[in-house]
């Protein structure tokens, strides 16, 4: 079994796997990925074998409780899961319950767990930390897929699993390394917000904060690549990169179900570096910024892309 996410992600990369592996240098040494999420990306790449080393990290100490316990302890994380059912009473009873006072398996199935039971497959937490996405009535939830489970956890088995912020995992990466970016998204409304995954949320700062690590890793000539949706905000953000790509995908969260259609998102590479051919990925037709990237660390605040 090829290994794939074994969690339900708001935002998900499985549709744009293809653009992704398009834009991949021939050489990645070690592989970064500072916002884990459902880990697409990376278990796409370990199935094909893209790297020699793997660094995963999130500031959700949850999520990456969960990925440890996976890579560490899977059979106890599956024994953990087969004593669950998809119950909306046994939801809200397991939901109550206080991580802290868990062991690492029972932490992780529980996230597995209201994963794949909740609402459309959100992680949320309020201003204490408390997950509080609704049951989602799922008439056949598959809870413990112990195949996908097991397959995960040997593509994680030498990675180094971290909880840590974005910049500070990203402090040692060198030229011959790769680093792909998928923070939370800039949201397109006032609605359209899914930024709490973590006590501290994912606000504006934090999002120029990133575009000017994507900017230094440019001037280090370090490859990266960085995902994001395509609004006013994140135009002003990169608008001064060289390499910036628009793919159109279809995003299911939406409250309204008209609402839930094709929106353009932007992939954006630290730097115009050489990308390897591979076989059976469509090329995508490159789109660029408002010129060359501009050498200071702040804020870009180039016209709006063409």
């Amino acid at each position: 079994m090829v290994p794939a996410p074994f969690l339900k992600w708001a935002g998900g990369k499985r549709q744009l796997l293809g653009h992704i592996e398009a834009l991949l240098p021939e050489r990645i040494d070690t592989y970064f990925e500072p916002f884990l999420g459902g880990a697409a990306v990376f278990f796409r790449l370990a199935a094909g074998r893209r790297f020699r080393r793997a660094v995963l990290a999130d500031a959700n100490p949850e999520l990456v409780n969960c990925y440890r316990a996976i890579r560490d302890d899977v059979d106890g994380v599956i024994a953990e899961l087969r004593g669950h059912r998809n119950s909306r009473v046994l939801y809200y009873r397991v939901r109550r319950r206080d991580p802290a006072k868990l062991s690492e398996t029972a932490r992780a199935a529980r996230l597995i767990y209201l994963n794949r039971c909740g609402y459309n497959g959100l992680y949320r937490v309020n201003s204490s930390g408390q997950f509080n996405v609704p049951f989602g009535s799922y008439r056949r939830p598959v809870i413990c897929d112990e195949d996908r489970l097991r397959t995960a956890s040997e593509a994680l088995r030498d990675v180094e699993i971290r909880c840590d912020d974005f910049a500070n995992t990203l402090k040692h990466v060198g030229r011959r390394d790769f680093v792909y970016l998928d923070p939370p998204y800039v949201p397109l409304s006032a609605t359209a917000s899914f930024t709490a995954y973590a006590k501290r949320g994912f606000g504006s700062d934090d999002q120029e904060r990133l575009a000017a690590v994507l900017r230094a890793l440019g001037t280090r000539k370090v490859p990266a690549l960085l995902s994001n949706s395509d609004c006013a905000t994140t135009r002003d953000l990169y608008g001064d990169f060289d390499r910036i790509d628009r793919v159109p995908v279809r995003r299911a969260i939406n409250s309204v179900a008209h609402g839930r259609g094709p929106v353009d998102e932007i992939l954006v590479r630290s730097f115009d570096y050489p990308v390897a051919t591979v076989p059976g990925v469509a090329i995508l037709k490159s789109g660029y910024g408002t010129g060359g990237r501009r050498s200071r660390a702040g804020r870009s605040r180039g016209s709006p892309l063409k």
